[in-house]
């Protein structure tokens, strides 16, 4: 149980017949470097003590120009929002925010209405960092905190100790910053000692306007994953999970915060927008070392390492593809499920079938779900157990299309 992210073979889009919607508006770029990697982390990035940020403006700024190429935008995207993750963002040079803007302007362009969020580590977000990133644009900073217990965090292999994140707050503040969201672990294993309480009480003394949540899983490229499956370590067993889950959303709602998506709260307005995106299966390019786009219904994802990303494109001046699939009408069909149950805006309930609506009578009973709006909406019990009821759904709204295909006509050729 867990809670949370060969080119010539694709023919160019056809700038003067794309409609709107065929453009994305939305643009992740990854950032790959760490000082160290965490013992959960199996994300893609590169151990460093600093990180080489020209090469990546030059690298990054190619798949941009080479990207542009491919997909035919003969203007610059209008980007309503703009997500740098990582890795760690805030090893980059003060100066790389601006700098990366500059350079993707031929190609894409965002004003001051557009949301704008750079990940930081807090041992990384410096007041010099906190006031270059402002001066450039960037307006919202997702700041990893994880945790406020010492020994955990040295389990983890986090740098910032425990009064870390709130010099980088203070840090954000003072450059000017209004929206700052804070991520926190939950489930770690027992022996650490960790308050969960505790850690929710830290994070809400720093007034962040988000707050995300992540349950700590063993992933197998990482090293947690090689410590579990040696029997040398033991994540918490499914009850404390669903207890720390719980707790979360009874401490952080009675703050005033909206549990908006199964890992997400935000004090009203403030939710992600750029999140939102991905919720609800909306275009979206992306930039970097294992950075995915979405393109419907091509869903596309770069190398992970860094080398051979960089070499790709600044020796090779070729797309750093690595794979990419179709999403079948199968497949859409789940995912759609999935996309609407893990967020407050719930299943539709306007034009769905008896399945489905037996279904909704059965979750309610059981406390999972409510019925608001016309739509179907889990609550926070009901999101423990997401990808179950996902693929209840999709099974159910499957049976209310299986007889409308049945019966369609068939056309003369």
């Amino acid at each position: 149980m867990s809670i949370l992210d060969a080119t010539a073979s694709h023919p160019r889009a056809d700038a003067d017949t794309a409609g709107p919607d065929d453009r994305p508006r939305s643009l992740y770029v990854h950032v790959p470097f760490c000082v160290r990697r965490c013992s959960y982390c199996d994300f893609a990035v590169q151990a460093t003590r600093e990180a080489p940020t020209d090469d990546w403006l030059d690298a990054v700024a190619m798949e941009m120009r080479l990207l542009a190429e491919e997909r035919g935008w003969s203007t610059p995207l209008a980007l309503d929002t703009v997500y740098l993750g990582g890795g760690t963002p805030s090893l980059l040079r003060p100066d790389a925010m601006a700098e990366l803007r500059r350079r993707l302007e031929p190609f894409a362009v965002w004003n001051d209405s557009a949301e704008w969020t750079c990940e930081a580590n807090p041992e990384s977000f410096t007041a010099e960092t906190a006031r270059a990133w402002r001066d450039a644009g960037v307006n919202r900073i997702s700041l990893g905190a994880q945790t406020f217990h010492e020994p955990a965090l040295r389990w983890m292999g986090r740098m910032h100790g425990v009064d870390g994140p709130r010099r980088a707050v203070e840090a954000a503040r003072a450059a000017g910053f209004g929206s700052v969201s804070v991520d926190l672990i939950f489930g770690l294993p027992s022996r650490l000692g960790r308050d969960w309480g505790a850690d929710l009480f830290h994070a809400l003394a720093l007034e962040p306007e988000h707050v995300s949540l992540y349950g700590l899983t063993a992933e197998a490229a990482a090293p947690l994953g090689r410590w579990v499956s040696e029997g040398r370590e033991t994540l918490a067993d499914e009850d404390r999970y669903a207890d720390e889950y719980l707790l979360a959303h009874e401490r952080l709602t009675a703050a005033g915060f909206e549990h908006y998506e199964v890992s997400n709260f935000g004090l009203p307005g403030r939710r992600s927008r750029h999140n939102f995106v991905y919720w609800t299966g909306a275009p979206y390019a992306a930039l970097g070392p294992g950075a995915h786009a979405f393109h419907p219904p091509l869903r596309r994802w770069n190398v992970r390492g860094w080398d051979a990303y960089r070499a790709m494109l600044l020796d090779e001046h070729r797309l750093p593809t690595d794979g990419e699939e179709t999403v079948d009408e199968e497949t859409a069909g789940l995912e759609r499920a999935w996309l609407h149950l893990r967020t407050d805006r719930g299943w539709p309930l306007g034009d769905a079938g008896d399945a489905e609506r037996r279904l909704a009578e059965t979750w309610v009973r059981q406390g999972w779900a409510r019925v608001e709006d016309d739509a179907l909406k889990l609550t926070a019990d009901g999101w423990l157990l997401l990808d179950r009821l996902a693929v209840e759904m999709a099974s159910a709204a499957e049976k209310r299309a299986a007889p409308a295909a049945r019966q369609a006509p068939v056309l003369a050729r």
